[in-house]
Parts: C-alpha cells; structure tokens; sequence
C-alpha cells in the first residue's frame, strides 16, 4: 500500500512539474498578450506594465557534439578580466570546493569563496585570487564568472599577507563583541586563504 501511496505521489509530481524550454516560454507570450488585452480594458490611457515574460530571451541553443573550447567571461564591477576568451578549462573556487569546468560541462550555478581561479589555455595558466562572487556555467559551453575582487596571484606580496594574518589573528584573540569576532574570522580567513594562494 504504501508503494503505491508514492507511486502516486511521484506520478502526480511528474504530471505537475513543468518542462523547461524556449518552448514553453513561447507559449505563455500568449498570456502575456491576454495580460495587455485586460489592462487595455480596465486602464487604456495607461501603458500596460512590463511583465516577466516579455522579458525573457530564448535560451542559446546546446551544441549538438561538445565544442573543444569552453568560453570563458570573467568580469569584476569596475572592468572585464577576460572577454569571451576560449579556453580550455577554468578551475573556480566555490563554497562546495574546488570546481573544474570543462566545455560541455552541465548548467551550475556556484557561490564563489576566497581562493584561487585558475584560467587554463594550453600549457599557460592564469591564476587570479578573488573574494567572492558567483560562476554561471551554461550548456553551451559557456562560463560567466561575476568576481567582487581579484587580483592576478603574482601581484600579491607575500610579506603583506603574513602581516595581515597576524593582525587579524591578533584582533580575533581580543575581540569582546560577536561583530568583531565575526570581522576579524573573516579577515583571518581571507588571509589564510590568500596564503595558501601564494604557497600552492
């Protein structure tokens, strides 16, 4: 009894759930449309609003064979690292660890933490620290990584690092308050990481 108790459940959950494609989108416009008929009704010396839908843009095709390169934006708020660059691999730090992506790689979107992305072009490999921020992976083999900070690893001066740790280590042993506490672990744990940045 009780399999066929999920059974159901799972039937009815399929049933239910809807299929995610450029389809689908074309088909509730004409919603979206039914949505400006009825505005024009009630309200038509007002310009009907946008509504999410209008918006919308079909999705890129997915390739039909794997592309050899994954291409690859990186940008930062103030500039564009690199701009539709295509690559080989890029190596980005997230939260649930280190993550590769290859072209063909499956859509993932990933919370970016403290540590090292690494841009791998053949035998060159480019390696930048960033702060945080997110990386949209794309089935169609492209990589969209929005950093808050970063800086090229070979532009980190190590002494400078040693003496933030320090510092930081220092203020985490003294703080009295839960903010201070929670600033000085994450000035520790920056620092930690961008040690571990320059001696890996």
């Amino acid at each position: 009894m009780l399999r066929h108790a999920a059974r159901s459940l799972v039937s009815r959950a399929a049933a239910s759930r809807r299929a995610l494609s450029t389809a689908a989108v074309r088909e509730e416009a004409a919603d979206d449309s039914a949505f400006i008929d009825a505005w024009k009704k009630v309200a038509p010396n007002i310009e009907a609003p946008k509504t999410p839908i209008s918006l919308m843009q079909p999705r890129p095709p997915t390739p039909a064979a794997i592309p050899s390169k994954l291409t690859v934006n990186f940008v930062l708020p103030y500039k564009s690292e690199i701009a539709n660059k295509e690559v080989d691999m890029v190596i980005v730090p997230a939260t649930t660890g280190q993550m590769g992506v290859l072209p063909g790689h499956v859509s993932t979107i990933a919370e970016l933490k403290p540590g090292v992305l690494s841009v791998h072009e053949g035998n060159d490999v480019t390696k930048y620290f960033v702060s945080s921020g997110f990386a949209f992976v794309h089935a169609n083999s492209i990589a969209d990584i929005v950093a808050v900070e970063a800086v090229p690893v070979d532009q980190i001066d190590p002494a400078l690092v040693q003496q933030g740790l320090t510092e930081f280590n220092a203020k985490l042993g003294s703080a009295s308050t839960d903010l201070e506490k929670a600033e000085a672990q994450i000035g520790v744990d920056v620092h930690s990481a961008l040690n571990a940045a320059l001696s890996g």
